[in-house]
């Protein structure tokens, strides 16, 4: 018994360390469908670049659709290695975009509530789409690392964020913490 329960612990973190070393994440993902029996959103393409310095502003592309023309808000959240889990942030779609959209919500990652962020900060950003009965869309992560050197912060999008002009979405607004301080430190209780 205890043999099987150390197999599968250690069968789950290679599973994630291979998964976390994938080196690109554009994320083609029409084959996924809703649960049975629902019809729920589903995002159907997905990309975001891993790397940017301290206050990049960092666009996380998306390709949703829902048959019922019923999709509501965005969901962020965000995870921060050596400072914890943030509360959820919501963006809101027009009307227009209930039933399918492209395009991009935008993070402008300077903080109000750190004056830098170290060399190598590593965070991780969930996003999924909500309809107004409270159905979600499988969750879509981007692994994004601040580095301190600006370098080379071009990119070209892959399809079909290639095509035309794509529609900013929403903003996220969650203000990032230097890592290690703690959730008490900020009243924040979870």
């Amino acid at each position: 018994m205890r043999t099987r329960k150390l197999f599968r612990l250690f069968s789950l973190t290679l599973a994630l360390i291979f998964l976390s070393a994938y080196p690109g994440w554009v994320q083609p993902l029409g084959g996924i469908q809703p649960k049975p029996g629902r019809s729920g959103p589903v995002i159907t393409h997905a990309f975001a670049v891993e790397k940017g310095y301290y206050g990049y502003i960092w666009k996380i592309y998306l390709e949703a659709e829902d048959p019922d023309g019923q999709m509501l808000r965005i969901a962020s959240v965000v995870d921060e290695v050596g400072y914890g889990h943030y509360p959820t942030d919501w963006i809101y779609l027009k009307p227009q975009y209930r039933k399918h959209f492209k395009g991009y919500i935008q993070w402008n990652t300077f903080s109000s509530n750190a004056s830098y962020l170290p060399e190598w900060t590593q965070i991780t950003l969930k996003v999924s789409v909500v309809d107004k009965a409270g159905d979600a869309s499988h969750e879509v992560v981007f692994p994004f690392t601040f580095q301190v050197t600006p370098g080379q912060h071009t990119y070209k999008l892959p399809a079909p964020f290639d095509q035309g002009d794509l529609s900013r979405l929403g903003y996220i607004a969650i203000n990032l913490y230097y890592p290690g301080e703690g959730y008490r430190d900020h009243g924040i209780m979870h």
